[in-house]
C-alpha cells in the first residue's frame, strides 16, 4: 500500500486482519511507524517496498489524484513483467486510459479501482468499482473480497437474484476495461453530491419553518411573508433525521451520517459550509454533456 492516509492506512489494516501479507509505504515516517506498531510491515523507500514483495507484485496506490503520475513514474521502473499497479484514488478515468497503454507495453498490469467507504471502511468494508484487464482482476479477487463489505452488507437480496452471490453482491465489480472503474466511481460521486444537496435543501426548509413567528424586515428588498400563520413550527431537526432513518424511502447511509451530525451539533455551527472540489462532480457533468444526457441535478 503506497499512501497511508485516512483511506490507505485503514485499507491495509483491513487486509492485514483478514490474513494478507501487506507492506505499507508513505513519505511520512509517522504513518509508516503507526502501521508497524500494529504488526504490519513498513517500508521507508520505494525500493525497500519492492524488495519486500514476492513476484508477481501488487502495488496499490492510495494517493491524491494529482500525485498519481509522479508515483507511477517512481514505481514503474522498479517493477517486472506480470506485476500490477492499482490506482485506488479518485483519478479522472481518461487518465487511466492514457496510463494503461505504456504500462501494458512493459508487461505491467494497471487497474483503476474506484473505492467508496471513506474513513468508516475499516469496519464496514469498501465498495469497489474496478477497471482493467481480466487476468489481473481475477488474480486479485481475494484482495477485493477482503476489502469489500460482503454479501451481508445489504439487508435483503435483490428480487430475482439466486444462487451463489456474484462479486457485485459481495461488494466489488469488474466494470470493464481501463478507466471503467473510475468512470463508475465518478458518476457515483456525482449522485452522492446530488443526494447531499437534496438533504441540505430539504432540511433548510424545515429549519426555517418558524419564519412566521419572527420579525422580518419591512423594506423594498425583502418580500413580505403573506401568510405567516402557516410558518409557526419549531421543528426538531435531529429527531426528524432520526425518524427518517426508520422505514422512510429517503433512508440511506448519508442520512445516517446526517443524523449523527445533527445530534452532535443541531445548528451545524462546526461546519464551514464549504467543500473542496476534488473533480468528480465536474467530470460527471462533462461526461453527461459529451453523451448528450440531461443532468439537471
Amino acid at each position: 500500500m503506497v499512501g497511508l492516509g485516512r483511506m490507505g492506512s485503514n485499507m491495509v489494516r483491513r487486509l492485514h486482519r483478514d490474513g494478507h501479507t501487506c507492506v505499507g509505504y508513505d513519505v511520512t515516517e509517522a504513518a509508516v511507524a503507526a502501521i508497524e506498531a500494529e504488526g504490519i510491515s513498513g517500508a521507508r523507500t520505494p525500493q525497500q517496498l519492492i524488495d519486500a514483495l514476492a513476484a508477481p507484485r501488487n502495488i496499490w496506490l492510495m494517493v491524491p489524484a494529482a500525485l498519481v503520475d509522479q508515483t507511477i513514474a517512481t514505481f514503474a521502473p522498479l517493477l517486472d513483467v506480470g506485476d500490477t499497479l492499482i490506482d485506488g484514488g479518485n483519478s479522472w478515468y481518461r487518465d487511466d486510459v492514457d496510463r494503461s497503454g505504456p504500462l501494458k507495453q512493459r508487461g505491467i498490469h494497471f487497474l483503476d479501482v474506484g473505492t467508496s467507504g471513506g474513513v468508516f471502511g475499516l469496519e464496514r468494508g469498501y465498495c469497489l468499482m474496478i477497471g482493467g484487464d481480466t487476468a489481473a482482476v481475477q488474480r486479485l479477487a481475494p484482495i477485493f473480497d477482503s476489502l469489500a463489505p460482503g454479501f451481508d452488507a445489504a439487508p435483503t437480496r435483490t428480487l430475482g437474484r439466486e444462487g451463489e452471490p456474484d462479486t457485485a453482491e459481495r461488494g466489488w465489480l469488474h466494470c470493464g476495461e481501463s478507466g471503467a472503474g473510475h468512470f463508475v466511481k465518478m458518476v457515483h460521486n456525482g449522485i452522492e453530491y446530488g443526494l447531499m444537496a437534496a438533504y441540505a435543501e430539504g432540511l433548510n426548509v424545515l429549519a426555517n419553518a418558524n419564519i412566521g413567528a419572527t420579525d422580518r424586515l419591512k423594506d423594498a428588498e425583502t418580500a413580505p411573508l403573506t401568510h405567516p400563520q402557516y410558518y409557526q413550527y419549531e421543528l426538531d431537526l435531529p429527531a426528524i433525521a432520526e425518524v427518517w432513518r426508520r422505514g422512510s424511502v429517503v433512508a440511506s447511509w448519508l442520512l445516517d451520517l446526517t443524523a449523527n451530525a445533527l445530534l452532535a451539533d443541531p445548528k451545524l455551527e462546526g461546519f464551514s459550509g464549504n467543500v473542496s472540489d476534488s473533480g468528480e462532480g465536474r467530470w460527471t457533468v462533462a461526461a453527461a454533456i459529451d453523451e448528450g444526457v440531461p443532468m439537471p441535478v
